[in-house]
């Protein structure tokens, strides 16, 4: 029996011997399709081919895709585990022909890989045609002999794909394999099926009309192929099974989920281990791309991905994070395919645990939250829907949680209320991601790459030097010449200005020749590595064919140089300071200064960030060359090279190196290599000097550091030390003394806030006599009620205190009147009331009364407040109308809930 990882590969190797170029999988974050918030199927990462934009050296591709079907229009999340068929993750098999081959090549490569390559049964396949598509339907016949009665045509959309309201479309022609009678279902366009007996293993899409905006469709000048299986689907069936879970692959991580968890493999467990089986690959891969848990767009889609899947561990067991430890086994299984899951395999794990961790902590947290927002409710209610939805959006607490929790206490929640909720977060979630520009933008520089070769870069070694315009753009369209005055793009054959990319800013500086000069704003790498210019003319007039002198703005490279080496430096040091957990998660390196950000659970100590700079300095003085030079991409990676996890390489890749080998590097290695195409110092002693100036959190498992290098690190320096020494000469001490002597400050002034803090205390006591409140005796229950000022919040609780002893059994009220109007209440019940009388629900009733909500804390001690302090004394009364029965929420004899 074959298994995944080499029915993946026969089908690769199967295409690539009938002549298709293999590409590698395209990324899950699409970067040229706005309209996807992640790929979820093979053609996208060829879309721009399709609509006629690109053009690529090939005209047959063959691909294994990765795929994530998490949300929006195509949404699996929910029914995964459940069901035999459903991921969110999986893996797409396609091969493409791009105006080369068409209907009959198709058909026939497709069944004579399932039928001789695969061996699937003639007799167990049919297939579906579009109703209007007689020369499949013919084409069928003729190839695999197929009896009319297996030519299925349908009439819906299902067999008629369009790539929007105008633009390529075809009929679709999909592959059915027929489990048999002791699965239930009918075929294709019967009433029954949407049954699991006959199943869709391949689609073949004949893309052969251009849609119009009138409704009618015109033949493509040159049709194309895109066809897509999914490699779990196919490998069920070749593996004897029509369950995608009881594949070699999933039974591995299955089996993996199963024992992270400390679960049995019985069938009540085996609905969470799948989902934790399949959810873990989507995390894994959409981690490595740099995709994030967060609360908005594609962040919000993996956290809810993530948390499903932790949902299920809980109820497998599992009390501390489990799931991380399930992705060596992943690497294991699908590491081959996908280096990236082996390179970031700690940067991933990492992640993941975080997020369990805080997850963990929600749990608690939201059972403690639901718990105080249902504690005057009772069975037979309903909990608002945007209460729950509360506690799953703002706390992480999933609605089946919610719903656990409550079911023993029989109380309801309102799911229509919960569901427009989630409505108008998911529209807030799509509206705060957005593509890389209009298809038009797109589509200028696609025309252009079309026709002139991609930019030499010169700059590495100089900073002027002479090139000839090639190509100019204006208002997203070409021109012929830009004016004076006027704004535009210009392409050279060859030029000494970077363009931005890799976290690196693009170079400014000056263009001339005779009668014209041009300022340099910015340059931008488009398709194709065309360099485009962004300039404004200054005199004259630029034009086709003009050879210009370029001169880039030296000082402005020169710091860009120096604070690109000290990025390299500092990613070097917070690996050896913090772990190889630590990748690089985004960058910017402009001429006033770095930041880097990068993957770590917590923020940095004062010491870390000490050591970070004390080793990155320590390679400035060395003074040592950095060396660049062209490599393979895996000979790179194998000396230790490190890339950006998510970034496509070509075969070729250029190493930066710098730095000498420390203790523990690997051996021939320097003090940092990476993988880089910007500009940097010849020496590091160019740097002068590094200063780290500030480190903070930008996401859920990711910090930030900011740096300076150069003349910007030794001004930042002296600044400090300038503020040091006024400081100092404030306190009056020698700065050597400074320290000691605001230590010395904090602790006195610490002394006289406790001191006063104890003053206030008597004072709201009645001076420091020890003469407390009189009680009141309401419905046979001591009460004492006072309004204090004065009295921070946090001294109540020991007001309180103070009187509940005075009165030995019995309730005691505490309001204080902040300076703002604001008011704070203290609620204590004595311990041989407390089953009966709820501190919570009486400081509730209190913090109603002065426009305040909720109210937290024990049965015995409780607090809350509210904004309106002209009623305080209402607040007092509102304890005593709940002590005499005029509002209901006493609970003698209550139960615990």
């Amino acid at each position: 029996m074959s298994s995944v990882n080499q029915i993946r590969q026969t089908f690769i190797d199967y295409f690539a011997k009938n002549g298709h170029q293999q590409v590698a999988s395209g990324p899950l974050v699409p970067k040229n399709d706005p309209t996807l918030m992640f790929t979820n199927a093979g053609m996208v990462q060829f879309k721009n081919v399709f609509t006629g934009v690109e053009k690529r050296a090939y005209s047959k591709a063959v691909t294994s895709q990765k795929c994530v079907r998490a949300g929006g229009k195509h949404n699996d999340l929910d029914n995964v585990g459940l069901t035999a068929r459903h991921l969110t993750f999986f893996e797409m098999l396609g091969n493409f022909s791009f105006g080369d081959y068409f209907k009959e090549q198709a058909i026939e490569l497709a069944w004579n890989l399932l039928t001789k390559e695969y061996q699937v049964p003639v007799d167990k396949l049919l297939v579906t045609v579009f109703h209007e598509d007689d020369e499949a339907f013919d084409l069928w016949k003729k190839i695999a002999g197929l009896s009319e009665d297996r030519i299925i045509r349908i009439s819906t959309s299902d067999n008629f794909w369009s790539m929007g309201d105008t633009g390529p479309c075809g009929p679709c022609s999909e592959i059915f394999y027929d489990y048999g009678d002791k699965i239930w279902g009918g075929p294709p366009g019967s009433a029954t099926e949407d049954g699991d007996r006959f199943i869709e293993i391949w689609n073949l899409v004949f893309m052969q009309f251009d849609q119009q905006l009138d409704g009618k469709r015109i033949n493509l000048p040159r049709p194309s192929i895109d066809t897509g299986m999914g490699l779990e689907r196919i490998s069920a069936l070749l593996q004897g099974t029509n369950n995608v879970f009881e594949t070699d692959m999933f039974k591995a991580l299955v089996e993996g989920a199963a024992e992270v968890t400390g679960s049995a493999s019985g069938k009540e467990q085996l609905v969470s281990q799948r989902v934790i089986a399949d959810h873990l690959r989507s995390m894994a891969f959409l981690v490595a791309e740099g995709v994030l848990p967060s609360n908005e767009g594609r962040g919000y889609v993996l956290r809810r991905i993530m948390r499903r899947a932790m949902r299920h561990a809980t109820l497998l067991g599992a009390k501390e994070p489990a799931i991380h430890r399930l992705l060596p086994v992943l690497s294991r299984e699908m590491g081959q395919a996908y280096p990236e899951l082996v390179h970031g395999e700690a940067m991933i794990g990492e992640t993941i645990r975080l997020e369990e961790e805080r997850f963990l902590k929600t749990l608690a947290r939201g059972l403690q939250i639901l718990k105080e927002e249902t504690a005057t409710m009772e069975a037979g209610e309903v909990l608002a829907g945007t209460t729950a939805f509360k506690l799953y959006d703002t706390y992480g607490f999933p609605l089946d949680l919610t719903e656990d929790a409550l079911r023993a206490r029989e109380i309801k929640v309102d799911h229509s209320g919960f569901d427009a909720a989630m409505a108008e977060q998911k529209k807030m979630a799509r509206a705060s991601w957005s593509g890389s520009g209009s298809m038009a933008d797109e589509k200028i520089w696609f025309s252009v790459a079309e026709e002139i070769a991609a930019s030499e870069f010169l700059g590495y070694a100089s900073e002027s030097a002479q090139g000839e315009i090639v190509a100019l753009v204006k208002d997203g369209a070409r021109v012929e010449r830009l004016e004076k005055g006027e704004h535009g793009f210009v392409v050279f054959n060859q030029t000494v200005f970077y363009a931005e990319s890799g976290g690196q800013v693009g170079d400014r500086g000056v263009l001339k020749a005779k009668d014209t000069q041009a300022q340099v704003l910015d340059v931008r790498k488009q398709v194709g590595g065309i360099f485009a210019h962004e300039v404004k003319v200054t005199t004259g007039e630029m034009a086709l064919g003009l050879a210009m002198v370029q001169e880039v703005d030296h000082k402005r490279r020169s710091k860009i140089r120096a604070n690109h080496s000290a990025t390299h430096l500092l990613h070097a040091a917070l690996r050896r300071v913090l772990g190889e957990h630590v990748v690089q998660k985004g960058s910017l390196v402009s001429p006033v200064g770095l930041r880097f950000d990068f993957s770590h659970a917590k923020a940095l100590s004062h010491a870390e960030i000490a050591e970070i700079e004390r080793l990155a300095n320590e390679v400035v003085l060395q003074n040592a060359p950095v060396e660049t030079r062209l490599m393979g991409v895996d000979e790179a990676r194998e000396a230790g090279a490190m890339a950006l996890f998510g970034e496509k390489y070509g075969d070729e890749v250029r190493v930066v190196s710098m730095g000498e080998q420390m203790e523990g590097d690997k051996a021939g290695s320097a003090y940092s290599m990476e993988l880089c195409g910007g500009t940097h110092v010849r020496r590091t002693g160019d740097i002068g000097l590094i200063a780290v100036v500030q480190e903070s959190s930008i996401a859920s498992g990711v910090r930030r550091i900011e740096a300076l290098s150069a003349q910007e690190a030794r001004a930042h320096l002296k600044d400090r030390w300038d503020q040091f020494n006024n400081i100092a000469a404030l306190l009056k001490v020698a700065p050597k003394d400074t320290v000691s002597r605001v230590n010395s400050l904090l602790a006195e002034r610490k002394k006289l806030e406790r001191e006063l803090g104890e003053a206030r205390k008597k004072l709201a006591l009645g001076g420091g006599g020890g003469k407390t409140a009189k009680a009141e005796n309401i419905n046979g229950v001591k009460f004492v009620g006072r309004v204090v000022k004065d009295v921070q919040p946090r001294d109540l609780k020991g007001l309180v205190d103070v009187e509940k002893k005075s009165i030995g059994s019995g309730v005691v009220a505490i309001a204080a009147l902040g300076q703002d109007n604001k008011v704070a209440i203290v609620v204590g019940v004595s311990d041989d009331l407390s089953e009966k009388l709820s501190a919570i629900d009486l400081v509730r009733a209190a913090a109603r009364a002065v426009g305040g909500k909720g109210g937290g804390g024990r049965a015995d001690m409780a607090q809350a407040g509210g904004p309106n302090g002209e009623k305080i004394n209402a607040a007092l009364d509102a304890v005593r109308g709940v002590l005499a029965g005029e509002i209901g929420f006493l609970r003698a004899n209550a139960k615990e809930s």
